[in-house]
């Protein structure tokens, strides 16, 4: 189906289905909801939804097709906000730009660097397994943020929502990365300084500011404010892992020999 399309403006066609499907089937907005928040017609929402509208069979697209990860990520966002009318459709027009651009590219991109091996079959059924549990997940956290009546509330189901959808765009590209035998990579275009100084910048941010801020919160605030913490202790292992394991051998005999 995708080489079919060719240009942004049928991409945005494609995308305004998904969207609206996203938006109705798996967020739960009503339909006038979603229509406002896409800047189009109630009917228009509606038949996009039944299929009257559609002009190609979005329904067979695997969940980790690039334009349903675009779609996903698009209604996440315009679904937490508020994007009426012509910011909607700049979304779009970008995330469609996208598509076209990365559908003319494909056949000349390189298969990227690593150790390559046969396609392992079981672990691209588990990772899509993975895929389909985080979307479910997202889908459930956006009806809630939905039902719940205050703004601090919405933001923990928003923010696992958003953890979620990153999760399954990360088992996303590593199954694509797979499928080309590709089983090991490594960091490009950074040096080990500057995760060194990314590293000392974070310590300093939450050494000044946490401990202080959640002493002074309760309830659903403190709940947040330890959420960030959490965070700030994942963002320093997955950097303290990146000059670890990220730079391969060469750049620890760099790091020694410097």
């Amino acid at each position: 189906m995708a080489r079919d399309i060719r240009s942004p403006a049928q991409w945005v066609q494609v995308l305004q289905a998904l969207v609206a499907r996203e938006l109705v089937d798996h967020i739960g907005l009503p339909v006038r909801r979603a229509a406002d928040v896409l800047g189009i017609a109630p009917s228009a929402v509606s038949q996009y939804i039944s299929g009257k509208r559609r002009q190609v069979p979005v329904d067979r697209l695997a969940p980790d097709d690039p334009a349903v990860v675009e779609a996903r990520t698009l209604a996440t966002k315009l679904a937490q906000g508020t994007h009426p009318g012509s910011s909607s459709a700049r979304l779009l027009l970008e995330a469609a730009a996208r598509l076209a651009d990365g559908l003319r590219e494909g056949s000349a991109t390189p298969k990227p660097e690593g150790a390559r091996r046969a396609p392992d079959r079981e672990l691209a059924r588990q990772l899509k397994l993975r895929i389909s549990a985080e979307q479910g997940s997202v889908s459930q956290c956006m009806s809630l943020a939905q039902k719940a009546r205050d703004e601090l509330t919405r933001a923990i189901f928003r923010q696992i929502a958003s953890d979620s959808l990153r999760h399954a765009e990360i088992v996303a590209s590593i199954a694509n990365h797979l499928e080309q035998g590709v089983s090991r990579t490594l960091a490009s275009g950074i040096t080990r300084e500057d995760i060194e100084r990314l590293i000392e910048s974070e310590r300093m941010a939450e050494a000044q500011t946490s401990v202080y801020i959640q002493k002074h919160l309760g309830g659903v605030m403190a709940l947040l404010a330890h959420s960030m913490r959490a965070d700030e202790r994942k963002h320093d292992e997955l950097l303290s892992g990146l000059l670890k394991y990220g730079f391969g051998e060469n750049g620890r005999r760099a790091k020694n020999a410097g």
